[in-house]
């Protein structure tokens, strides 16, 4: 693993757990926090992947945990379905087929792009102009939501997941909230926050999953994968700390159904500011 010291492991876990679930990104804390407070780590490292990957393994668990009633009515109705030789027979297999399907997209293009995109993760400049940009997407898509009109997430159609599974591609980019932008155009479609939450953090523990397990193999063969203590405190801190956001959002999310993203949208716009200024004087 990467030699980090204890703090800055477990501080790095406990960002990366709140940042990945509230619409800030996770990303772009994880390149703008060390930078900012001069921390000495090479973000582009080969230990620095499978630190990343233990962290992500810790926020998908968290949300399998959060959602587990979910996910077993999900898995339930699907093998109803599968059993009566029906797919389509029941509101749970429905959902669970549209998740796959908002999978997709953004797999796809992480697999075709992986390289690429790691690049970025040592420009500090890159991270705050997007997590910008991630402000405004926020601000106006808040702005510009259709009315609400969908009232569960199987009442979505087949074309509207795979609209929400190609928006959720550009989280790949660090600055873009994976969070924000699977919300932002599930209210554009007409879900209510609650629900855009909702199926913004069931879509999420898929993806996040899946990407952290296609590394494991690797990391393996290349003997870069050590559970030491350090690894293991952190991805369990990012575990709490992503379970906790989940709590909280939710919450938020059914009490705030007007201008519910406009903090967000502030608070992502402020800091890219701050940090391109403070990197440019």
């Amino acid at each position: 693993m990467i030699h980090l010291s204890f703090f800055h492991a477990v501080t790095l876990a406990i960002i990366q757990g709140i940042a990945e679930l509230f619409p800030i990104s996770s990303l772009a804390h994880g390149v703008i926090v060390p930078a900012l407070l001069n921390w000495h780590i090479n973000r582009q490292s080969e230990g620095f992947l499978p630190f990343l990957v233990v962290l992500h393994l810790g926020t998908a668990f968290a949300l399998i945990i959060y959602f587990y009633k979910d996910w077993i009515k999900l898995f339930k109705g699907f093998f109803v379905g599968l059993k009566n030789k029906n797919l389509n027979i029941n509101e749970d297999s429905k959902t669970l087929y549209l998740i796959v399907l908002a999978t997709i997209p953004a797999g796809l293009i992480g697999l075709l792009f992986v390289h690429e995109l790691k690049r970025l993760f040592g420009y500090t400049e890159v991270a705050a102009a997007f997590l910008m940009l991630n402000g405004v997407i926020l601000y106006f898509g808040e702005k510009k939501r259709k009315k609400q009109g969908i009232a569960k997430i199987s009442d979505m159609t087949i074309t509207a997941a795979l609209i929400i599974g190609v928006f959720q591609s550009f989280a790949l980019i660090p600055g873009i909230s994976r969070s924000a932008i699977t919300m932002i155009a599930a209210l554009y479609l007409g879900f209510k926050h609650e629900y855009a939450a909702r199926f913004s953090f069931l879509l999420a523990a898929p993806i996040i999953l899946a990407a952290g397990l296609l590394e494991v193999p690797k990391m393996i063969k290349l003997h870069m994968l050590h559970f030491d203590t350090v690894s293991v405190v952190a991805g369990l801190a990012a575990a709490v700390a992503a379970y906790l956001s989940i709590y909280v959002l939710m919450k938020y999310f059914k009490k705030h159904e007007i201008n519910a993203l406009y903090p967000f949208a502030l608070y992502c716009i402020i800091l890219g500011a701050f940090v391109l200024t403070y990197r440019f004087i």
